[in-house]
């Protein structure tokens, strides 16, 4: 039974999160971290990871990236295994993620959806065979209480495009201030912000008379919740080391 700390468990995803892990029998919940102390009736919710009456084997963090300095102490003093699921980090953080993982299993990806993460293997797949004589697109969609812009998941279809042609491309966030025709190595990067969409992510390859669309839709946020507690169970009792979705396919 792993045992699992919400953080950000007042918030949309830590409701929804401990709705999911209610329904099972291999995790429980046994505390959550967030400012709003707001508490259920089957675990405490305290401000701080320190103030925890009972440590976990897994802290689930779907809260903002200010969070972070404070989980990485937690889980360096502890020998707590973190699964990062939130998005805006910075390069300086991703790095701090990066560097944690020397001493902790952490396991970190900008979506936990598996088709999202199946959409980035079938753009690399679509680049590798299109090679240079397609443009390429990424548009992104989510509800209008989204800070962060463009989406961690944009990005990180962005990289895996980039890194299938030898990270030749840049990125292109603001086309209207651009007074040039399109360059040949950019990726377009396009958010849109409105209502209560979920999440949606389309790969375009524009060429010459034919388009070819990949999208993936989420209808709800629980197929985020469900690979962020996929992947708490996955990494409980595992060596120090930077997990991704990737290897919990391959390896659970």
């Amino acid at each position: 039974m792993t045992k699992i700390v919400l953080c950000g468990a007042n918030g949309k995803m830590g409701h929804t999160l401990a709705g999911c892990i209610a329904n099972r029998e291999d995790c429980k919940v046994i505390g959550g971290i967030d400012s709003y102390t707001k508490q259920y009736d089957v675990f405490p919710i305290v401000e701080t990871a320190e103030q925890l009456p009972e440590q976990p084997d897994v802290i689930i963090d779907f809260s903002n990236p200010s969070s972070l300095d404070m989980l990485l102490n937690y889980a360096f003093t502890h020998n707590v295994a973190l699964v990062l699921a939130t998005t805006g980090y910075s390069e300086a953080q991703i790095s701090q993620i990066k560097t944690a993982a020397e001493q902790i299993p952490v396991f970190f990806t900008f979506n936990m959806s598996l088709g999202i993460n199946l959409l980035v293997e079938l753009a690399k797949r679509a680049t590798a065979i299109l090679g240079d004589q397609f443009d390429i697109e990424i548009v992104e969609k989510h509800h209008n209480q989204k800070i962060d812009a463009p989406s961690g998941t944009a990005i990180m279809l962005a990289n895996a495009i980039n890194e299938v042609k030898e990270n030749r491309y840049h990125y292109v966030y603001d086309r209207h201030a651009r007074r040039m025709k399109r360059e040949k190595n950019e990726i377009g990067m396009h958010a849109i912000r409105g209502g209560t969409i979920v999440g949606e992510h389309d790969v375009i390859f524009a060429g010459h008379d034919e388009v070819i669309t990949l999208s993936h839709s989420a209808a709800s946020k629980t197929v985020f919740a469900e690979g962020a507690i996929n992947a708490a169970v996955f990494l409980c009792g595992k060596p120090a080391g930077l997990y991704d979705m990737k290897q919990l396919i391959e390896l659970s």
